[in-house]
């Protein structure tokens, strides 16, 4: 959720940090005051463009910082490994919501810190701008991907992003729970479109395909005729130093032997007493003394000596006269040069020589468009291709059943909206494609149909509805998906939702929205205070004249929450433009009437 929101030089706003509540947030104020600059805030940290305008007069630059909170599950997901090729949200990862928003911050080398992730972006009068994410500099499409994980803004604007059918299908899929189905059918897809791949590389090869094939033939000749091990030419390069090397090596090793063992030399050529003798001699001289304690101790010592120069002068005495002949020297050396002309074609090791040997002759395979070998990919790809049909009509059957009941269901919400006589039809039609209808995410097409009005012909979304219409339209869907699929983990973000709503369908419109705060933080721009008292917290954007000393600056804005009294006063002034004893007993009893019967999540009840 979003824990904090941190501004800077924002348009007409100085400096405010909002800290809005884990449930329901409300914010108010006069028209005009500046809240549209709230939302401005949360676009820019959500990698929306930046507008040098947008700085405040008088100052170099604004900034905007946004701080979310995760949730335990979700840091854990980044070590879980837990993933799948499938799914809405993050294709990558298999992930949605916040886990997907922290495997993409893990992408881009920020992990959460103490469980949180901070957004920032500065935009400078000049017009250039720096995207932020946890102290590094990003691009600001980073902060873009991270933010539609952890925010969605329902404005004039951002909610037309609904009209795409790409997400009106991730949407349906996230109603319909069928992650599992969608996982299969990827599997299957995936594997079908690497076969087809496959078949149009074999299709399309010309002669330059064939003189590769041919390169390929005669190299995978080349070095099985050589047959090389990994590791050989090392070998060969040790055994020819020690034959290049071999008078030393006898000279030195025989030298060393005489010093340590003279029985394992020509006892003439040994001069004086070796090391075993001496160290032998030392051992009985101690032994000699009939007294205990440190004399036995050291000639223990000096046998367990002996002991390991026995095992040096064995290991030396095997290394006489085992360097190898000039004949072997040539043997070897040929040999290295065979290797080495391996290396220098397909290396640097003999280990990558044989890599590229097993990889061209998979790769030979593909170059071979032999009539056969296509028949027979052709046969593969026929059986995949039922595999991948079976798959997209069980994930198609999960989605024509979610379709009728999220249609439905919405369609009960939105006439307690205001909206008597509106309807939604989540229409699932396979796709029109008789050749080959399957796709990345099966053989649907899906499309979102909106009534506003009774009478009125059924069209797209986004075509079909007004702002205001439209966003109360989104809080039904909102409302369904979360009592369907329970905590969205994201932040809910509404403006214009209560535009031309009054009376009694105001206080359902904020009652609803209260209740889709019980499984997600949820925060909404609002003029009126039907809506503004189910709120967790309230903050007021007021609009100030400047003092007289910086006239130059402007107007200023301030935002502050308001409780207890406070708030009421606020609610007084919302409802009648006044705060009378009869406006502010009338907010009063609205704050106290604007109670859920449930708790919402991770906050006392409305009003509370």
């Amino acid at each position: 959720m979003l824990e904090e929101l941190d501004i800077r030089n924002l348009g007409p706003i100085r400096e405010a940090t909002i800290a809005p509540a884990a449930g329901m947030t409300a914010i108010t104020g006069e028209t005009g005051a500046g809240k549209s600059m709230l939302l401005s805030a949360i676009r820019l940290v959500s990698g929306g463009a930046a507008e040098s305008s947008r700085v405040s007069a008088g100052a170099d630059e604004a900034w905007a910082q946004a701080i979310f909170a995760l949730s335990d599950d979700a840091v854990a997901s980044e070590h879980s490994g837990d993933t799948n090729d499938a799914g809405s949200g993050d294709a990558d990862s298999g992930f949605t919501g916040a886990a997907a928003a922290v495997a993409k911050a893990h992408d881009a080398g920020v992990d959460p810190e103490d469980g949180e992730l901070f957004l920032s972006r500065t935009v400078r009068a000049s017009g250039r701008s720096r995207a932020v994410l946890g102290g590094k500099s990003v691009p600001r499409s980073v902060l873009g991907a991270i933010a539609g994980e952890l925010v969605t803004i329902h404005g004039q604007t951002d909610q037309l992003k609904i009209a795409a059918a790409a997400r009106q299908r991730e949407f349906l899929d996230r109603v319909a729970g069928d992650e599992a189905e969608l996982a299969a059918y990827r599997k299957t897809w995936d594997a079908l479109a690497a076969m087809d791949e496959r078949l149009e590389r074999l299709r399309s090869q010309e002669s330059s395909a064939r003189q590769q094939a041919d390169y390929l033939r005669e190299s995978i000749d080349r070095i099985n005729r050589t047959d090389p091990q990994p590791g050989e030419d090392e070998e060969l390069k040790a055994c020819r130093e020690r034959i290049e090397n071999a008078a030393d090596i006898a000279q030195g090793v025989g030298s060393a032997l005489g010093a340590l063992d003279a029985s394992q030399v020509d006892v003439d050529a040994a001069d004086g007493a070796s090391a075993v003798e001496l160290i032998n001699h030392a051992v009985t001289s101690l032994r000699a003394i009939r007294v205990g304690g440190t004399f036995s101790e050291q000639a223990d010592r000096l046998e367990s000596i002996n002991a390991d120069l026995g095992d040096v002068v064995f290991a030396l005495s095997q290394e006489l006269g085992d360097e190898g002949s000039v004949e072997d020297l040539d043997q070897i050396n040929g040999r290295i040069h065979e290797l080495g002309d391996l290396t220098r074609r397909w290396g640097p090791t003999l280990a990558d020589v044989l890599a590229w040997r097993d990889k061209a002759a998979f790769d030979l395979e593909d170059l071979d468009a032999s009539p056969e070998k296509v028949a027979e990919l052709e046969s593969e790809r026929q059986t995949l291709y039922d595999a991948a049909l079976a798959a997209a009509d069980v994930l198609s059957a999960a989605r024509v059943a979610a379709a009728a009941d999220l249609g439905a269901r919405v369609t009960d919400e939105l006439g307690s909206l205001a909206m008597l006589g509106a309807s939604l039809e989540v229409r699932v039609t396979p796709r029109d494609k008789a050749d080959d209808p399957l796709g990345p995410y099966g053989r649907d097409d899906i499309a979102f149909l909106f009534t506003p009005f009774e009478g009125s012909p059924q069209l797209p979304m986004g075509k079909s509805a007004s702002g205001g219409e439209l966003s109360r339209l989104m809080l039904a869907l909102e409302l369904v998906a979360a009592d369907t699929r329970g905590g969205a983990d994201q932040t809910f973000i509404f403006d214009e939702v209560d535009a031309g709503v009054g009376g009694k369908a105001a206080v359902e419109l904020g009652k609803r929205l209260a209740r889709l705060a019980r499984s997600a933080q949820v925060i909404v721009v609002t003029h009126l205070a039907q809506v503004a008292s189910w709120a967790d917290a309230q903050f007021v954007v007021t609009k100030e004249p400047p003092d007289a000393d910086d006239d130059d600056l402007g107007v200023v804005t301030t935002i502050a929450e308001v409780n207890g009294e406070t708030r009421v006063h606020e609610i007084a002034r919302m409802l009648s433009g006044s705060e009378s004893e009869a406006s502010l007993d009338h907010a009063r009893e609205l704050l106290s009437d604007s109670r859920l019967t449930l708790p919402l999540a991770g906050a006392g009840a409305a009003g509370d």
